[in-house]
């Protein structure tokens, strides 16, 4: 009868045990987003973010003009600066601009969403394999991080496109196989610390595999300062997939891409300045926010910067 009693006893005072851990993570969540939105900085590049993703999605509905959007051509309306018809005015080829700026809100942010994801589940993962496991894999994988390293991040990257061929796919390929090396080197140095924590030790000598330590403590105690540096560099990756389309090396005619507006309408800058002006300032808004919200959260989840 006493065996019984001590397995619901044992019972009770694991299931209190999970209770308090649970309630401990819900309290420290719960503080985490009410610091973060004491942030109004954070806050307005929050709202500005959620509304271009609104935009974006809602783009066909909202855009004044939704097939000059998407490429058709207008010659009768060419060059007409902004008015009550054309707020942003027309291009040279008599398209809504304000329209094209709509619809050009959707590939930056579904490229740097794809390249998030993509870096996210490459770099993290290998970076906390060779720190947990340290020796002949160690440096197998941060001497094959270092050969992309060496290469500066824009250049590999047209390199890149240049020989898959330019288009939105290939681009995002290249910025993903030029991105995940810094967050392999990033990860990798927080497992070197972590694999000697003593829940670590506990978790080994408990027979669990190497495997599920990685997945299950490793990575999950790197998420905070991954979280922050994708999220500062998300804008980044919007500058440099706009670069690239302004290059010729991403998005083609028609495509309502930012980048390759702002190219559109270099030539005409000093008389019909508005076919760049209206998609640089769209790319600088977005980049802005993503930047505000990373500083936000590194305020809450880098253990540097609490206080």
């Amino acid at each position: 009868m006493a065996t019984p009693a001590a397995g619901r006893s044992g019972g009770t005072i694991a299931i209190g045990d999970w209770r308090e851990r649970h309630q401990s993570t819900f309290t420290e969540t719960r503080h985490n987003v009410r610091v973060f939105f004491r942030d109004r900085l954070a806050v307005i590049g929050l709202v500005w973010i959620a509304l271009m993703v609104v935009v974006a999605v809602a783009a066909p509905w909202i855009a004044p003009y939704p097939d000059q959007g998407r490429g058709a051509s207008d010659l009768q309306s060419r060059f007409e600066a902004p008015s009550a018809s054309h707020p942003f005015g027309t291009d040279n080829q008599g398209r809504d601009v304000l329209s094209r700026v709509i619809f050009g809100a959707r590939i930056p942010l579904v490229i740097s969403s794809v390249v998030a994801a993509a870096v996210l589940l490459i770099g993290p993962l290998l970076g906390g394999l060779a720190g947990y496991y340290g020796g002949w894999a160690d440096e197998v994988i941060m001497r094959i991080t270092d050969i992309f390293l060496a290469f500066p991040a824009l250049v590999l990257a047209m390199a890149m496109v240049a020989i898959l061929g330019p288009n939105l796919r290939n681009l995002a390929l290249a910025i993903v196989v030029t991105w995940w090396p810094w967050y392999t080197r990033l990860v990798r140095g927080m497992a070197v610390s972590l694999r000697e924590r003593p829940y670590v030790e506990a978790a080994k000598v408990m027979g669990v595999r190497d495997g599920r330590i990685v997945l299950r403590h490793i990575l999950p105690n790197a998420f905070g300062p991954v979280v922050v540096q994708i999220t500062l560099d998300i804008g980044t990756v919007i500058l440099e997939v706009a670069g690239l389309s302004f290059l010729g090396l991403g998005a083609k005619p028609p495509t309502p891409e930012w980048g390759l507006m702002v190219s559109e309408g270099v030539e005409y800058v000093l008389e019909q300045w508005w076919i760049s002006v209206f998609p640089g300032l769209a790319i600088f808004l977005l980049v802005l926010a993503f930047n505000l919200v990373g500083d936000g959260l590194r305020d809450v989840l880098d253990p540097r910067m609490k206080r």
